[in-house]
């Protein structure tokens, strides 16, 4: 063989392999790398979470129902009582002087009113007197054993004898009305007397104390936070009062179960129910900016007994809003928002796949126009998921309705079925993906579905 043929054949081969080579490269696959999950029934849970405080089912502030100096406090911060405890006392000195001088009153106001029925039983014999004269004057008169002077005398001191009982009458029954008074003003005095002690009207826990012993009390009002002594909690039964956004309020209804953690009780969680949801929206402003976002109250009760909660615990509640057995279900992560071109009928218009196409060249493809829309077509942006087909290895962007969103997975109404493949990750290739572009499935280093 001469040096020119190996040369020819050396060459012959080169272009072989290189055509070889050439053939495997375009024939090999060059779509993206994604994961997938495949379609199935599941059971979904709907859960709005919010976050607030542990707070009592009963709360109540101690205040003072007379002015004082306190001489006895008898409880501290934390500490659990029991119903009718003597919480602390108010010097009772000036209060028991008002009782003893009001004591005092009414025995003098008792003994005048015993003078008086005296003087009216006194009143009484004399006009019987005058009355037994005056008949027989009048006997002595139809006689004419007696003058006529005599006998308007005796008329004139029975008339005389009835005014003076009226008139002591009367004295008596307005010394009763007295009495009446003396004896309500010493009640009232006994009364606030009995108030200078304050004694617990619940069993539950001391969670303030305002007052130091030998400082004045003031008398409790309404509006004024400052004469509150103490603050009482019922823990027999706790709430979690949480706040809940304005967006979630509407799936929120009366009796939905919940979880309730508390941060200082960790590793364990409480059920509970929805007890109370707030018609008035609580205003926050946070940012720097000023913005405002809209919570709702919601009172969530505690049907399990949890150890040594303490009043202003933070907490969290996940209420459960809705539950849906053997739904189809797609995970979150796979669906997806892309502009699609809808007919007359509301029939998806897709365009052609091109078969020259191995590759796609941007990651986003361009969207036609209003102008390029044909009559009777609409653009609007629709949620969907990407179904892998396994005969073309392609893509296809299906619309799809969704239900109820549960922790991972979103209700599937309608658009799949089960045993679908819908692409679930990476995010970016979700996010940039489109429709009728090639994949490669591959799900060896997928988490465990």
């Amino acid at each position: 063989m001469s040096l020119k043929n190996f040369f020819i054949g050396l060459a012959i081969v080169a272009v072989g392999a290189a055509v070889v080579g050439a053939n495997f490269y375009f024939r090999r696959d060059t779509g993206l790398t994604v994961t997938t999950e495949q379609i199935r029934v599941r059971d979904l849970e709907a859960v709005v979470s919010a976050s607030g405080k542990i707070q009592p089912k009963r709360l109540v502030n101690i205040t003072a129902e007379t002015a004082g100096r306190v001489v006895n406090l008898a409880v501290n911060e934390g500490d659990r009582i029991r119903g009718g405890k003597c919480l602390l006392q108010i010097d009772p000195k000036s209060l028991r002087t008002r009782v003893d001088s009001g004591e005092a009153s009414l025995q003098v106001a008792q003994a005048s009113l015993e003078q008086m029925h005296q003087s009216v039983e006194t009143a009484r014999v004399q006009l019987e007197q005058a009355r037994q004269t005056l008949a027989r004057q009048q006997g002595l008169w139809k006689q004419q054993l007696t003058t006529r002077e005599t006998l308007e005398r005796a008329e004139n001191d029975v008339r005389a004898a009835e005014s003076s009982l009226q008139e002591r009458d009367k004295s008596a029954k307005a010394q009763d009305s007295r009495i009446m008074q003396e004896r309500a003003t010493l009640d009232n005095a006994r009364y606030d007397l009995s108030k200078v002690r304050i004694e617990s009207p619940i069993e539950g826990i001391v969670t303030r104390r305002n007052i130091q012993e030998g400082e004045t009390a003031m008398i409790g009002t309404m509006n004024n936070a400052g004469t509150v002594l103490l603050t009482l909690a019922d823990m027999s039964i706790i709430q979690g009062e949480v706040e809940v956004d304005e967006t979630n309020i509407p799936n929120v209804q009366l009796g939905q179960r919940a979880k309730i953690t508390i941060d200082a009780i960790p590793d364990r969680s409480f059920k509970g129910h929805v007890s109370e949801i707030g018609n008035s929206p609580i205003q926050t402003t946070t940012g720097g900016a000023g913005t405002q976002a809209t919570n709702f109250k919601v009172v969530v009760i505690l049907d399990e007994k949890v150890p040594e909660v303490r009043p202003g615990f933070t907490c969290t509640a996940d209420i459960t809003t809705a539950t849906r057995k053997n739904v189809s279900a797609v995970p979150i992560p796979s669906v997806a928002v892309r502009e699609l071109t809808y007919d007359a009928h509301g029939q998806v218009v897709k365009a052609p796949i091109d078969p020259k196409r191995r590759r796609r060249t941007s990651s986003v493809e361009p969207v036609a126009s209003a102008a390029e829309l044909k009559p009777g077509q609409t653009r609007k942006e629709t949620e969907g998921v990407f179904v892998v087909r396994d005969k073309e290895k392609r893509v296809e962007f299906v619309p799809i309705k969704m239900g109820i969103a549960g922790d991972k997975y979103f209700e599937v109404l309608s658009g799949l079925k089960p045993g679908d493949q819908v692409v679930t990750g990476p995010y970016n290739s979700v996010r940039n993906i489109a429709d009728a572009d090639p994949v490669k499935v591959d799900n060896k280093n997928a988490q465990g579905k």
